[in-house]
């Protein structure tokens, strides 16, 4: 929607309305109000909301949500704001636009911003038709939701399978840990698949390594533990209670007594309609812990499933015996 004077009533509202009188191009008005980051005027920034802890480092993937606006338009030619969950984007590879990245640099987690930026930082000279016409200015409103540095994630892929067994443990733990992290975020997400290979990713280095003492090969296990009881879990919400049923016996070989891969067998035994198996492995998990709700309310699921499947075959018995006695 147009204002009388030719503004978008989106842009004048982010306006001084001292301003407003004076000169002609409403981004050039919103450029007064924003820092030149770079020295050059190319990208101009309006913090609107503060993030917390450090900016994003170079080489990160980051979760983010953001709106591109031409002047003189209040509908975006391109937005995340439909998604609920927007994708992780690698910087240097998935955002491709030069002024969107060294702006996404200047930020911090949870932090909203408006950006300007000059041609030669957005789509240069030729525009990108039909939607951006050639020499434009754009508005970009960005949120950065989360990060994760993956930039050792990239160096330790980068290298031989000789150099990546040789290079220190430390670097295969953090990799491994930042393999994990984006599969928690795609799970809570409820993107089960790409959950399952992260975590499957995660667990294939372990295993690869050849560990080279006792220590080193406590510290493995010890890495492997949680992938696997989150590989249980994820193959339970993707309706796999097979698959998950084999990452949580996994787990208990590990940790006999670990109460999530005990909890995790009695759920995939139950939807395996295994029910005495089920019984067991949640009454060993409740040994555990006698107050835990979801112990407790799956126990009680149980129950509830054992005792339809006793009363449908006391009806099919039924039924079985009275054509008997027909006949």
């Amino acid at each position: 929607m147009m204002s009388a004077n030719g503004l978008s009533t989106r842009i004048q509202q982010f306006l001084d309305p001292h301003a407003l009188a004076h000169t002609p191009s409403p981004f050039h008005r919103l450029g007064q109000q924003m820092q030149d980051i770079l020295g050059d005027g190319g990208i101009l920034k309006e913090v609107v909301q503060p993030g917390e802890g450090p900016p994003v480092p170079r080489d990160s993937s980051v979760s983010i949500h953001f709106s591109g606006f031409l002047e003189y338009s209040d509908r975006p030619f391109e937005t995340t704001s439909h998604l609920k969950y927007p994708r992780m984007m690698k910087l240097g590879r998935d955002v491709t636009l030069c002024g969107l990245e060294l702006g996404i640099l200047t930020m911090r987690k949870g932090e909203f911003s408006r950006f300007l930026f000059l041609p030669e930082y957005a789509y240069g000279a030729m525009g990108c038709p039909p939607l951006i016409p050639p020499v434009a200015t754009v508005l970009y409103e960005v949120q950065v939701l989360d990060f994760l540095d993956s930039a050792e994630v990239d160096e330790f892929f980068a290298m031989s399978p000789e150099e990546q067994n040789t290079a220190p443990l430390s670097m295969l733990l953090n990799v491994v840990d930042t393999e994990r992290s984006f599969g928690n975020r795609c799970f809570n997400h409820s993107r089960f698949e790409d959950a399952k290979d992260r975590y499957k990713q995660a667990v294939t280095l372990l295993g690869n390594r050849k560990a080279e003492d006792e220590e080193e090969k406590r510290s493995i296990v010890a890495g492997q533990l949680p992938i696997y009881l989150n590989l249980s879990l994820t193959q339970l919400r993707l309706d796999r209670p097979l698959k998950a049923l084999e990452y949580g016996h996994k787990a208990l070989k590990i940790d006999p007594n670990n109460t999530k891969a005990l909890f995790r067998c009695g759920q995939a035994y139950l939807e395996l309609f295994d029910f005495e198996k089920a019984q067991d492995y949640l009454t060993m998990a409740q040994a555990n812990k006698p107050f835990d709700v979801d112990i407790n309310n799956l126990l009680r699921k149980l129950a509830i499933h054992y005792k339809d499947c006793l009363d449908k075959e006391k009806e099919l018995c039924s039924k079985m015996f009275a054509d008997f006695v027909k006949k």
